[in-house]
């Protein structure tokens, strides 16, 4: 750990009480929709499932609920290659089940937030049907196109996220497309004024309809060079690299200067409803500063969803504080969201703890979760310590584990049917043959035995929930780091008068108290026996100091 990070100076935030927006400091749950709860048996969950569930979500205590993408789609990439932005799939069902699950979560007090996938669309869009026509099409310019190299290979080197060249030949155009994802996932040309108005309607659109706000899907890939510069190479880490695309660095294909500009127009539209939130994801080399480029100054979207954690083989006090004084309350500078599991990501308990420590592992993590500064996100299943499930290779269904394997990790272990009631031949989930196998251990964490249980981990998630939304010195308080160390992180967070401490120990072994860290007061919660002064492997607690 390095001294500026454990010195650092505190993180303020006036922006309390009554007068705050109803996002800052939210909890948010994310729904899967594939793998929430079946309605119609088909082994694909669906609008409806996710309705008659919305009760369990509440009961959580959560602000909010995220649904990934549930639009129309060839589902190569599971949604996030949109076919009509303005529909539902027919295996998730109709606009009126979406309607019905709008009305339902707000007559819960729940918001709703939906994805945008705003930097490509799915290749049987009408949108690139029309495009890949002919260069005099309409739409012709609507995505990225350009001619073959004078040998024919494509115009630049920059390769996809999921293997091989970004760059497919279509004999009808007689040129390349773009796609920095599957084939199946042509680039949108933001650059072009009649995409951004046809994407602002999109928006317009699921205003109308009531939505609540947007998860922004690849916000950094929106744009590219349209000089179609080669990317120039990275420098070796000593990392594997399991892609072409880990060889370069991003410099050429994404980030264009001139996303800020677009973002600035999508906000204006939304602030016209009044009350909405944004959240951009914004993934990368270069992700924290374009994460603060993209939320700043109050004209650009409300926070960014950081991935200091979802891909963090171990969880440290160095990598916890590294994160969160990244993020000081300064003028112009976002408000952060933080996730520690989601879709596209390894379940954390799984990367981070021994199998014999999770059940500890877990109770610690939901305390830390809900004691950091910023926004939180919940993925469906982590209110149970779900771990990742593996999934053979024959029932792969992620196109980039599929490409990779076995070298990476596949996303599909994160993303199986969520366990409702242990002795069901189906969990619960509404089907007994779902898309995904069901985990091996994820029966005896269902939520009806976890629900009659006290000492439980979803009822420990429930009581610390509540604790945040009571304590605004944990939602939106300012943040003191006080003590960090190969085992021991201790905070601080203050507001309106109120000052508590945040002690965790990440280590399996007993670890001494903290010097400097006052070790009395009222304790709010502590998980693993932990106590002011006194910290057993995994032990963790917020307190009041005296």
């Amino acid at each position: 750990m390095t001294k500026p990070i454990c010195d650092a100076r505190p993180a303020r935030d006036s922006d309390t009480g009554a007068s705050r927006p109803w996002w800052k400091g939210a909890v948010i749950y994310q729904i899967y929709p594939r793998s929430f709860a079946d309605a119609n048996g088909d082994g694909i969950g669906d609008l409806a499932g996710i309705t008659a569930k919305l009760d369990h979500i509440a009961e959580l205590g959560v602000d909010a609920i995220w649904l990934s993408p549930f639009f129309p789609s060839p589902m190569k990439d599971f949604g996030y290659d949109v076919a009509d932005y303005c529909g539902v799939d027919p295996i998730f069902g109709t606009l009126k089940d979406f309607d019905a699950l709008v009305a339902r979560a707000h007559d819960l007090g729940l918001k709703v937030l939906i994805d945008q996938v705003f930097s490509h669309s799915s290749d049987q869009h009408p949108w690139f049907v029309d495009s890949r026509s002919s260069a005099s099409a309409d739409k012709a310019d609507w995505y990225v196109w350009a001619d073959a190299k004078a040998d024919g290979s494509p115009p630049s080197n920059w390769q996809s996220v999921f293997g091989g060249p970004a760059w497919t030949w279509d004999a009808r155009r007689g040129q390349y497309y773009m796609h920095n994802f599957l084939k199946e996932q042509p680039q949108l040309n933001v650059h072009n004024p009649a995409v951004q108005a046809a994407l602002l309607d999109v928006l317009r659109f699921w205003l109308d309809r009531g939505v609540d706000g947007f998860r922004m899907d690849a916000v950094n890939f929106a744009m590219h060079d349209p000089q179609l510069r080669d990317n120039p190479p990275a420098p070796d880490t000593g990392k594997p690299r399991t892609r072409p695309f880990d060889f370069q660095l991003k410099v050429f294909n994404q980030s264009h200067a001139d996303i800020p500009g677009f973002v600035e127009r999508m906000r204006a539209l939304i602030d016209g409803y009044g009350g909405k939130f944004t959240v951009a994801e914004v993934g990368g080399d270069d992700a924290e500063r374009e994460m603060k480029l993209f939320t700043a100054g109050g004209t650009r979207f409300d926070s960014a969803y950081g991935f200091d954690f979802l891909y963090a083989e171990k969880l440290t006090p160095q990598i916890v504080a590294g994160a969160l004084t990244g993020w000081p309350d300064t003028p112009g500078t976002g408000w952060p969201s933080w996730a520690f599991e989601n879709h596209d990501a390894p379940r954390a308990l799984s990367r981070w703890a021994a199998p014999e420590h999770r059940a500890a592992f877990a109770r610690l993590k939901i305390l830390l979760l809900v004691a950091l500064r910023g926004n939180i996100f919940l993925y469906q299943g982590e209110e149970l310590g779900l771990p990742q499930v593996d999934i053979p290779f024959e029932r792969l269904q992620d196109p980039e584990a599929i490409a990779n394997w076995p070298l990476t990790l596949s996303r599909d272990g994160a993303r199986t049917p969520m366990p409702w009631r242990k002795s069901a031949n189906d969990m619960g989930f509404g089907s007994g043959d779902p898309w995904l196998p069901f985990g091996d251990e994820h029966g005896l964490l269902a939520v009806d035995a976890q629900s009659a249980d006290p000492a439980s981990l979803l009822n420990l998630t429930r009581a610390a929930l509540a604790l945040r939304k009571l304590h605004p010195a944990l939602a939106v308080g300012s943040i003191t780091i006080r003590h960090c160390d190969d085992r021991i992180l201790a905070f601080e967070r203050e507001a309106e008068g109120e000052r508590i401490i945040a002690a965790f120990n990440l280590s399996a072994e007993p670890a001494p108290w903290p010097a400097g860290v006052r070790a009395r007061g009222k304790v709010l919660m502590a998980v693993n026996h932990a106590a002011p002064g006194s910290l057993p492997g995994h032990g963790a607690l917020l307190f009041t100091p005296d």
